[in-house]
């Protein structure tokens, strides 16, 4: 018999950390701190762990439950249900996009694929000219992405692909695409596959196991199952942040709780971080809050192959291509990067077009498909304005995202791309995920399927699971909801620290991104509130 897998957060818990909320007792009606972050995600990690080295006392504010590596079970029921958006169910105010979100502690990287990328100098450069942030350059990004990579062990992952991975590596090859393995954030990784729906192994190295429990090894106190639901601003400053209980499932419960901190850190992610803000009648002189927020649409098709592809097995995303977006200029023609997903049973039939018998039988064939998905960027051409950020009568967000007619026009593409990969990859079969797709058997038959497609609403596919912008970084206040150093324009005391920093969409899936951009910011806020100097170590 083995000896069970150590869990670090119920050891933590008998250690004596400082846990509130839900079934861990009720915060009680008042707490005071020299910090409060609300989130707990990829920003807010981070964060935590770099004030509380300052030794700065913080309290930190999370929506969603504390789960870890024993809750774990690898099922789709369980993990959609309490580590997700509404469920897993989140989508755009039109239903038209699905969005996947994570809702827990380590916010979405807990429940994440692990794939790690800089953000591209494309990307960068783009920033420096349309949002004058000229000193967040390459060069000088370098040794903030790296203390990241260093810290949360990204490296290259040096076991073969699965096969799901294998046929994009394949296919691109064939057709003379360059493809390139993706780093993963990942120790000791049992190349289960089951990533999205919660580590049980405690190999990927999300907030949850590495820069939180730094934070409450230092005296950190976190309130779990916990809304902010609004800051109390005046004078130019948040005097405090007005907390309510909340469900599993999101229901408020009864009492309430102030936190009343020197600086306030909003780490709640693109979607919540605005609507936060926007509930709390924060200044918005040039109307830029909850707008220009982007979540790189995802178009997919999927592949019959004779032999068992199996895509749940194995680590989830380990290659792709950046060959559309680097053969378009970035401001040109809707470019997209392409990625092998996971296919779960339960989130695939979601996807996958198709009702009763008829989706009976696709399912007989799971075993043999094979999936690939475009991660279509967005944000850099004026027909790419991103979507909104509004709130609903009773203060939940609301994301308006208008599918335009550019955006088509890339999406028909990527399914081109993607189609023509697999069949050069041996496929029998590939479908676009489209209600008016059906399983074509060449290439030819495929182009000409998806050239007459109606690329519209509800009958493509389109679905994310990165959101960014909504409280835009920028040099000048006319551009953006917050300054270079990501404190807000007009409100002194409060920060923003997650990828609703973002201008624009990073054209990579950002985990690292926000790793090492928030690391220059709290790395410097530390300085600034304590004196102290710090280092992601």
């Amino acid at each position: 018999m083995t000896d069970p897998i150590p869990d670090p957060i119920r050891a933590g818990l008998a250690r004596g950390w400082k846990v509130l909320g839900g079934p861990h007792g009720a915060a009680p009606a008042e707490i005071r701190c020299d910090v409060a972050i609300i989130g707990s995600g990829a920003g807010a990690g981070i964060t935590a762990e770099l004030l509380t080295q300052a030794q700065l006392s913080v309290v930190i504010i999370e929506e969603g439950p504390l789960r870890s590596s024993s809750d774990f079970r690898q099922l789709e029921s369980d993990a959609y249900a309490e580590l997700y958006q509404d469920s897993n169910g989140r989508k755009t105010a039109d239903k038209a996009i699905a969005i996947l979100q994570g809702r827990c502690v380590g916010g979405s990287t807990t429940v994440n694929w692990t794939s790690s990328f800089r953000t591209p100098e494309a990307t960068l450069q783009y920033w420096a000219d349309h949002f004058a942030l000229p000193e967040m350059n390459g060069g000088a990004m370098t040794p903030w992405f790296l203390q990241a990579e260093q810290r949360l062990n990204i490296g290259a992952w040096l076991v073969p692909p699965n096969a799901n991975n294998d046929k994009l590596k394949i296919g691109a090859a064939r057709l003379g695409i360059p493809a390139a393995a993706i780093l993963r954030n990942v120790k000791a990784c049992w190349n289960l596959g089951s990533c999205g729906l919660g580590c049980p192994t405690n190999a990927k190295q999300s907030m949850l196991v590495t820069s939180i429990p730094a934070a409450l090894d230092r005296g950190a106190t976190l309130l779990v199952q916990t809304q902010a639901r609004q800051l109390e601003v005046k004078n130019g400053l948040v005097q405090a942040v007005l907390c309510r209980p909340v469900a599993v499932n999101g229901t408020p419960g009864s009492g309430r709780t102030r936190v009343v901190a020197k600086h306030v850190v909003v780490a709640g992610g693109a979607i919540n971080s605005p609507a936060l803000l926007l509930r709390s009648e924060a200044p918005d002189p040039h109307g830029r809050l909850g707008t220009r927020t982007f979540l790189h649409p995802v178009v997919a098709t999927t592949a019959k192959f004779a032999e068992r592809i199996e895509a749940w097995n194995g680590a989830p995303q380990t290659i792709y291509t950046d060959h559309f977006l680097d053969t378009q200029p970035i401001d040109g023609p809707m470019g997209y990067k392409l990625e092998a997903p996971p296919m779960y049973p339960l989130i695939s039939t979601i996807a996958i077009p198709g009702l009763g018998t008829g989706l009976a039988e696709e399912l007989k064939q799971f075993p043999h498909t094979q999936g690939l998905l475009a991660l279509l960027r967005d944000g850099f051409h004026e027909q790419s304005p991103g979507g909104r950020v509004t709130l609903r009568g009773d203060g939940s967000p609301s994301l308006d995202y208008k599918l335009t007619p550019y955006l088509w026009d890339g999406a028909r593409r990527a399914l081109l791309s993607m189609a023509e990969i697999q069949f050069a990859a041996g496929a029998q079969r590939v479908a676009a995920l489209h209600e008016q797709a059906s399983y074509t058997a060449s290439w030819a038959e495929a182009k000409a399927q998806i050239e007459r497609l109606p690329m519209e609403p509800y009958q493509t596919r389109v679905l994310s699971a990165h959101v960014m912008g909504g409280c835009g970084i920028a040099g000048k206040p006319e551009l953006g909801v917050v300054r270079p150093d990501g404190r807000h324009w007009q409100i002194e005391n409060l920060s923003v620290h997650d990828g609703s920093l973002f201008p624009t969409s990073i054209g990579a899936n950002p985990q690292l991104s926000i790793y090492g951009l928030v690391n220059k910011l709290a790395t410097a806020l530390a300085k600034q509130l304590s004196g102290r100097d710090v280092r992601l170590a």
